[in-house]
């Protein structure tokens, strides 16, 4: 399966660093601040753009609004230029348009556009330079002295300044639909399964310490809130919580994100979920609860059911009850029952608990103290609850809500005067968060046990590195303020926005046409060798995304990864062994499955692709603490392993996802990256390989910073931050770190000792040829981070010679020691290299070169030869426990060969 070999991944650990202070920004202005621009901007101009929504048609409901981004080639617009949309028909359709990316020159690369769930629906829109359509009732933002208040023109949201409440009030018209929003969390002090005699916990409440309005219409309003979970003197569980509104909608999108700064062998999290109080209105059997199951299934009950008795009210009130009405007047009644209510039990909480991927339960009590019945179950929940009455009430729900169990929706005392609806994103009834590390360590103290570990386990082990202090996880919440029980029609399609929000996008063509994201071209099978080539792609991309669920690649901590290596003996992946486990972006497969979205435009391929950057870019990096900015290498947890990297926090397995949904998240996690070369001055990175003896005193003047896998990680946050207008710094740190590598001797492959300078970003070492250079120098990023460069700086020397290193990788030993001065020896992964030959072969117009990237291709070194078998096995038992189909391929291998076709065919496809 391509495996690389042993010294070719001991010599990528010398790439380890830890965390320090890092940048903490504001979004980037209306224009870039880091750069003067080049030339005044010609006409420019582009052609109207066709968006269409991801999944296809226009969907039933969308969540609150959608928004969206587009790139644009060099030159196109202004900042300035305002953009329309109109329907398939012309219909025009508000929508609130702003910048997020520029070019050099200062024209516009990116543009974030939204629209409300209002807009004119439509398979497709056309996006073109003009006026802007302002929505019928403009959304508004009121910044009070203690609360800020967001109105819709359907609802108005109330924030608190200050204190537990996070949402004071969610109002439509003069109705209170819900309050005193708050964020819940629970510890305890023992894991439980230890068999502690006595376990003591306590409950915490998140206190706001910040908001911050980050938009503030006329289409669109953003608000952030920073604050910490407390009880007594104890914060901690800090967390930053933003809500999106939309004109004309009352739907609240959240985006809820926490750090773990616990203790995991004191701290074993409980309970974590965001909560509404909702008053209610009516009589008990006016009283509605409505969950959503699998498929399209909706439960529908009343608190006080009048369905099912021994004696009848009467078709009508039954028939209202059940659809969610107004029953009628009880004189209407049948006095047998109406004489009676009293006796019927009013069911007053409910429970949709979804502890593992497989199956949920719903249950329902009469009040505290009382026995739970069970009501029903299923396989899979879409996350959605709503309770309320005719006049009003709250839909609550969770993305991914089966995917990252265990969850659950509660609601409490719905037959008393206030409900209590509760987002639980990990549930009280599931065993508590165990964060601790896997083993003891074995006897591996001193660096050569743990070396000898990692010969047998590929784990690389050290005492004290397996820590989740400063890991994150990032969840998305949905709530509707409803003015009456929606159909079961409604709610089902309520419950599927909330499942897989729409969105719109543009299309393969275009973006490919702006020249974003480096060497990259849309399908094209236009010939056999291509439909070849795209087929398999096809299998490769549709196999590890089926993998996710027959391996149940789910969970809180877990979905969005994939594992690295298989066990063919076991017929399963290696779980359990060491480094062959959760894969942690080893080898740039965040870059495959994006780059794999961007060429077929595939819903399926951008979810699969999403889920694994809000993964990699929350649980696989720390956040805060020692090695804040630095991401965990691959292993049986996600934090195990003691190598911390750049490579993994890498920026460019981010920016796809923000750019393409201008998402405030990830534009946190990129800005913050921006300083992660300060965690050079934390933690020796080669503290095992170069025969030190524990002692790290660091030089900010010469730091020992590789000028590849660890320079191009550091790189694609520079550009990304350039990109976004952000810190100047930046872009000085990005052109002086080419510059001054491209102008060593040996470029990019030279030895010796080459040093870093952490005020400017300039590189010093040897004037005279020396070689040094790993396989795994490029296969994280920087040769995508190199040829965007090159395309954006005016550099003859960079981009000279980057185009010699690329011809140089796979070069013969003579043509290696003719350039360079010595061979570069026995290098690995020579085809995922074929790519770098194909690039030096594109910008030299040398076809030798192009005919030669196709024959490493297609050698397949540590990868995939020609005759590979892209085809697979079904399992079935007593083989294994479940059903599963079995190929032959690895992610490593899979990442770096999608990587390496895709590029080849763009940048050298008439050679094929």
């Amino acid at each position: 399966m391509g495996q690389l070999s042993r010294r070719s991944m001991l010599a990528s650990t010398a790439a380890a660093a830890g965390g320090a202070a890092l940048l903490s920004a504001s979004p980037a202005a209306a224009r870039p601040r880091s750069g003067p621009v080049a030339a005044p901007l010609g006409p420019g101009g582009h052609d109207p753009v066709t968006v269409r929504w991801l999944d296809g048609a226009a969907p039933q409901e969308v969540a609150g609004g959608t928004t969206w981004g587009v790139p644009w080639p060099r030159g196109a617009f202004s900042p300035e230029q305002g953009f329309a949309l109109t329907t398939e028909s012309g219909e025009a359709v508000p929508m609130q348009s702003w910048p997020i990316g520029w070019w050099p020159d200062g024209s516009v690369k990116w543009s974030a556009h939204a629209v409300s769930s209002q807009a004119p629906k439509s398979d497709s829109y056309r996006l073109a330079a003009g006026g802007e359509t302002a929505p019928r009732s403009p959304l508004s933002v009121h910044r009070g002295r203690d609360r800020i208040t967001v109105s819709t023109g359907v609802i108005d949201v109330e924030f608190g300044r200050a204190g537990d409440r996070v949402v004071t009030s969610i109002r439509r018209g003069r109705t209170v639909i819900a309050k005193d929003g708050r964020l819940v969390a629970s510890r305890q002090d023992r894991p439980g399964a230890d068999g502690a005699p006595v376990i003591k916990s306590e409950a915490f409440t998140g206190f706001v310490s910040g908001v911050t309005v980050e938009q503030d219409g006329p289409v669109r309003a953003v608000v952030k809130i920073d604050g910490k979970h407390r009880k007594g003197r104890r914060a901690w569980l800090p967390f930053v919580v933003r809500f999106y509104l939309y004109a004309g909608s009352d739907a609240i999108r959240v985006v809820h994100t926490f750090v773990f700064d616990g203790d995991e062998k004191k701290d074993f999290v409980n309970g974590l979920g965001v909560r509404f109080t909702v008053p209610l209105r009516g009589e008990l059997h006016d009283r509605h609860i409505r969950l959503a199951g699998d498929g399209t299934g909706v439960l529908a009950e009343a608190v006080r059911g009048i369905t099912g008795l021994r004696r009848d009210p009467g078709e009508a009130v039954r028939k209202a009850q059940y659809e969610g009405k107004k029953t009628p007047d009880t004189s209407t009644w049948d006095t047998r029952v109406t004489s009676r209510l009293q006796y019927i039990p009013a069911f007053g909480d409910y429970s949709l608990s979804q502890l593992n991927a497989h199956g949920f339960e719903i249950n329902k009590r009469t009040g505290v103290g009382r026995s739970w019945i069970r009501v029903d179950g299923g396989r899979r929940a879409r996350g959605l609850g709503y309770v309320g009455s005719p006049s009003g009430g709250l839909a609550f729900g969770m993305r991914n809500f089966w995917q990252l169990h265990p969850t659950e929706l509660e609601i409490s005392g719905a037959a008393g005067d206030e409900a209590r609806a509760t987002v639980w994103m990990w549930s009280p009834r599931a065993n508590p968060m165990d964060l601790r590390f896997y083993h003891d360590g074995m006897g591996q103290d001193t660096f050569p046990e743990q070396l000898e570990g990692l010969e047998v386990t590929y784990e690389d082990y050290e005492p004290g590195f397996g820590s989740p202090y400063g890991v994150a996880r990032t969840t998305e919440l949905m709530f509707w303020a409803l003015e009456a029980t929606p159909t079961a029609e409604r709610f089902s399609a309520l419950a599927e926005a909330n499942a897989a929000p729409p969105l719109l996008v543009s299309g393969p063509e275009h973006n490919h046409s702006t020249g974003v994201f480096g060497s990259w071209a849309p399908v094209d099978r236009s010939n056999p060798a291509k439909k070849e080539l795209e087929d398999k792609l096809d299998f490769m991309h549709r196999y590890h995304l089926e993998q996710v669920d027959q391996r149940s690649w789910y969970g809180f901590w877990d979905y969005g990864d994939i594992m690295h290596s298989y066990d063919e003996d076991r017929h399963v992946w290696r779980y359990d062994v060491g480094g062959y486990a959760w894969d942690n972006s080893e080898l740039s497969t965040d870059l495959w499955l994006w780059y794999h979205y961007l060429r077929t435009g595939d819903a399926k391929a951008f979810r699969f692709a999403e889920a694994m950057t809000r993964h990699t870019g929350e649980v696989d990096m720390y956040h805060i603490g020692k090695y804040q900015g630095l991401g965990t290498r691959h292993g049986v947890m996600h934090w195990g392993d003691s190598a911390k990297q750049v490579r993994i926090s890498n920026a460019g397995y981010k920016r796809f996802h923000y750019f393409l949904t201008a998402d405030e998240r990830v534009g946190d996690l990129l800005h913050d990256l921006v300083d992660s070369d300060r965690s050079f001055l934390v933690l020796d990175p080669g503290r095992k390989v170069n025969g030190g003896n524990g002692e790290f005193d660091p030089d900010p003047k010469a730091l020992l910073v590789g000028k590849t896998t660890d320079w191009g990680s550091l790189a694609m946050a520079w550009l990304t931050e350039w990109e976004r207008g952000g810190k100047a710094i930046a872009r000085t740190k990005l052109i002086n770190g080419a510059r001054s590598i491209a102008a060593l001797p040996n470029g990019w492959a030279q030895g010796g000792k080459v040093t870093y300078n952490l005020a400017d970003g300039t590189f010093t070492g040897p004037t005279e040829k020396l070689v040094s250079i790993g396989s795994l120098s490029s296969v994280f990023g920087l040769i995508e981070v190199m040829t965007e460069l090159n395309d954006l700086i005016d550099d003859a020397e960079v981009k000279a010679q980057w185009v010699r290193f690329c011809r140089l990788y796979n070069a013969t030993r003579d043509e290696q020691r003719e350039a360079s001065g010595s061979s570069w020896g026995n290098q690995n992964l020579r085809q995922a290299y074929s790519r770098a030959t194909a690039y030096a072969a594109k910008h030299l117009g040398d076809e030798r070169l192009a005919k030669r990237a196709w024959k490493e291709l297609r050698t397949g070194h540590a990868g995939y030869p020609e005759d590979h078998p892209f085809t697979a096995e079904r399992i079935e038992g007593p083989a294994v426990l479940n059903p599963v189909d079995e190929a032959d391929l690895g992610t490593n291998a899979s990442a770096q060969f999608g990587l390496a076709v895709m590029q080849c065919l763009a940048l050298v496809g008439d050679e094929i």
